[in-house]
């Protein structure tokens, strides 16, 4: 019998991995608690796909300051376009991954493990997922996707 990590996932012309430690979020969020009640939250491979390449990172709330989930707390640059970052846990903002600031490639290229965005302290979003969950989630949302591209060219 072998230990599953993580799941492996294929739709249409998207593949991806998703760890099955981490939860995941509607928003294409993924956390990890890293000790008691301490988040690492981080872009699924999905959101980085939509996103495009990113060039810059920024939060608006400093560390300690109290966040919500469904609040704006920063932002991302990338060559599509300016996207809000929200949080996905009630409670403290930590910090942003200082990894980020020398090599803003990580959300990208190791987007499960160097390239989380933020750490936060208290409670995840009450909507999370397991990894199986949000695969569905992933099939509905290629599924539409899909769909509305058909009935542009139909």
């Amino acid at each position: 019998m072998t230990d599953q990590t993580e799941i492996r996932y294929r739709r249409a012309r998207f593949s991806t991995r998703l760890p099955i430690d981490r939860i995941y979020t509607a928003a294409h969020y993924w956390l990890r608690e890293v000790e008691s009640g301490l988040w690492q939250v981080g872009y699924t491979r999905f959101a980085t796909r939509m996103l495009g390449e990113f060039v810059e990172i920024g939060f608006d709330v400093d560390r300690g300051g109290p966040i919500e989930v469904g609040r704006q707390i920063g932002w991302v640059e990338g060559f599509k376009a300016v996207s809000d970052v929200y949080s996905v846990i009630t409670g403290e903002f930590e910090a942003m991954n200082p990894a980020l600031r020398e090599d803003i490639t990580l959300v990208e290229t190791d987007g499960y493990g160097r390239g989380w965005l933020y750490a936060a302290r208290g409670e995840p979003d009450v909507k999370h997922m397991t990894a199986n969950k949000y695969a569905a989630l992933l099939d509905g949302t290629i599924d539409a996707m899909l769909e509305q591209d058909a009935d542009k060219y139909a």
